[in-house]
């Protein structure tokens, strides 16, 4: 069981910074991620996410702080404008992968990924929001959110 992150530019944006968000803006980052080296099947994926520097209320506030989602375009994501304030155009169809949830969270089950069947990739888009709501004390905080991707081997059966 093999799955993986694209590893050039336009297929993994996740390491790109972004600053001097206010309240209401959005950042989207695109991500491929593949099942394409391996040769099993995989019954789920799921997302973890965590603060990888000091946690502040960017990342530990639920409600005000950053909130993410992520969703799958059927055709790949078309990218525009230039670092950091990229955007994402879909061609085909989008489904949501991960509904709207605070930015840190562990074991998240992604839903509608193609990258379960061996030899698949998923095209994805991560969109981070600093809710509207997010009032002053948010001011001047910074904070750095990895991600971890985990695929789960499917059961056994008899072969």
């Amino acid at each position: 069981v093999n799955i993986a992150l694209g590893t050039t530019a336009a297929t993994n944006r996740l390491n790109v910074a972004a600053t001097g968000i206010v309240p209401g803006d959005t950042i989207q980052r695109a991500v491929t991620l593949s099942n394409a080296a391996g040769n099993q099947n995989l019954s789920a994926v799921t997302l973890t996410t965590a603060a990888t520097t000091t946690s502040t209320k960017l990342d530990s506030d639920a409600t005000n702080g950053l909130q993410v989602v992520v969703d799958r375009c059927s055709t790949g994501w078309v990218e525009a404008g230039t670092a950091p304030a990229y955007t994402y155009t879909c061609a085909g169809t989008t489904s949501i992968v991960l509904a709207s949830h605070a930015v840190v969270g562990a074991n998240m089950a992604l839903s509608n990924l193609s990258s379960l069947t061996a030899g698949n990739t998923d095209s994805l888009r991560v969109t981070m929001t600093l809710p509207a709501t997010a009032d002053n004390t948010f001011q001047g905080l910074s904070s750095t959110v990895g991600f971890t991707f985990t695929g789960t081997q499917r059961t056994a059966t008899n072969q």
